[in-house]
């Protein structure tokens, strides 16, 4: 999948995505927005309520889009025959989607009233929507191939080359532009700090700092505009995997404390989540079938 290609891919899911919380309130507004006491008299509440034809059907289809999107993900991440179906990422991005339109769904199963043993899965599930999030983010900062691997330290450091050379092998600065870009990037380096993510905004500024002086630079060159993009996408790739670099062996132990805080959530959902469809089986409530 090229880049555009992966662009529309995930665009749409954006896409799909908003127009689905979209509909979902304009349909149900007036509903939702009624005090609880007064939904039985309102028209909607036949076809809206948890157990209403629409209401009964949101939650199935949520429920349906969380078990899959877990499901697949788990079988092709754990099934070799599947290795060379598809980048692990793309699977990923798939089941973030379906993840979280999953709940969406469910939300308005629920009609926003929460009560008894289903609030425990319901806050199950936010948690796990919530931790998601932040393993998603975290997952973003381990540099990987484009199969979805993690990469080593070794591999991190080869990819990122020396700029340095780079640039004073492929464009003629004269020494004082060429030392001023490199202790300007070196700059960058020395001050990071220890902060994982106390840190990360802090960083965040010293690099825009350290790129727009590197463009002060190339502006008062005058470099061409191919070459001036070349250098800056050069120095942002050198500050970007320096900064992986820096902060690889952290975010990999964190990703792993992810993983113990993810998964009791999701076990805890699940399993009221069956609790609550054989009760709701077990008082005769059925959908269209």
């Amino acid at each position: 999948m090229n880049k555009t290609l992966h662009l529309i891919y995930i665009g749409s899911f954006f896409v799909v995505g908003i127009a689905v919380l979209i509909l979902l309130g304009i349909n149900g507004y007036q509903y939702y927005t009624t005090p609880i006491e007064e939904r039985f008299f309102d028209s909607s509440h036949a076809a809206l309520k948890p157990s209403g034809g629409w209401g009964h059907g949101f939650g199935i289809i949520g429920t349906l889009m969380m078990i899959l999107g877990v499901a697949i993900y788990m079988v092709r991440k754990r099934s070799r025959k599947l290795f060379t179906f598809g980048y692990l990422k793309h699977w990923l991005e798939f089941h973030i989607f379906l993840c979280i339109l999953g709940p969406v769904f469910v939300l308005f199963h629920t009609t926003f009233k929460f009560g008894g043993i289903v609030a425990i899965s319901f806050w199950s599930m936010v948690a796990v929507f919530l931790s998601g999030i932040a393993g998603r983010f975290i997952y973003l900062q381990i540099p990987r191939s484009i199969e979805g691997r993690e990469l080593s330290l070794n591999e991190v450091r080869a990819m990122k080359g020396n700029l340095a050379d780079l640039i004073k092998t492929s464009y003629y600065f004269d020494d004082e532009s060429y030392h001023r870009i490199i202790e300007t990037v070196k700059q960058n380096r020395a001050s990071s700090s220890r902060g994982t993510f106390a840190g990360l905004l802090t960083h965040y500024f010293e690099d825009r700092r350290s790129v727009m002086s590197v463009k002060e630079i190339l502006k008062r060159k005058k470099m061409p505009v191919s070459d001036y993009r070349k250098i800056i996408a050069l120095v942002r790739k050198d500050i970007r995997l320096s900064r992986r670099i820096e902060r690889l062996d952290r975010m990999k132990e964190l990703f792993g404390y992810w993983h113990v805080a993810h998964l009791p959530f999701a076990l805890v959902m699940l399993i009221i989540m069956v609790i609550h469809i054989g009760v709701t089986l077990l008082f005769g409530y059925r959908w269209i079938f």
